[in-house]
């Protein structure tokens, strides 16, 4: 069985190391590289649809990403303990008719032994934003390792 470092126990710099290899997978855009951070048989709520094992990940991230166009990504931990994380995030996307959203969440994290993430609890909420509002404007793809997190931006 392969690994997923950082491993639990999780310290403030592993956390926040986990929580941006995340950021950086969903930021792919890519369902299949997604799910390999997540355990054969991953349990997700994600709003209010359920979600269990990768193959329903995968078909859930192709949904998601076929609606949510122009995804950008930042994730920042909100505490951490053992084999958990908690974190913050916000998102901006458009729809096909050109309508911004900044959507913000949380998200809580248990991972296993082999730092798989076994469960995935999402709350997310949608703010509809004009374009001129939006302040993630890195080019598809990974954010930049200069470009402000959400404490920063003022999220």
């Amino acid at each position: 069985m392969s690994q997923r470092p950082p491993l639990p126990p999780f310290t403030a710099e592993t956390a926040a190391q986990k929580a941006r290899m995340a950021e950086d997978a969903w930021n792919s855009r890519d369902p299949e590289r997604v799910a390999l951070a997540y355990t054969e048989d991953s349990q997700w709520r994600n709003r209010a649809e359920f979600v269990c094992g990768r193959a329903d990940i995968v078909a859930f991230l192709r949904r998601k990403w076929a609606r949510e166009l122009e995804y950008r990504l930042i994730k920042e931990v909100w505490t951490h303990g053992e084999n958990r994380i908690a974190v913050r995030f916000a998102y901006e996307w458009r729809d096909d008719s050109g309508h911004w959203f900044r959507s913000y969440g949380n998200e809580n994290w248990e991972f296993d032994t082999r730092g798989l993430m076994a469960r995935r609890h999402a709350s997310i909420n949608d703010l509809p934003i004009i374009a001129a509002e939006r302040k993630f404007h890195w080019p598809l793809g990974r954010r930049p390792d200069d470009h402000p997190g959400l404490t920063a931006l003022g999220l």
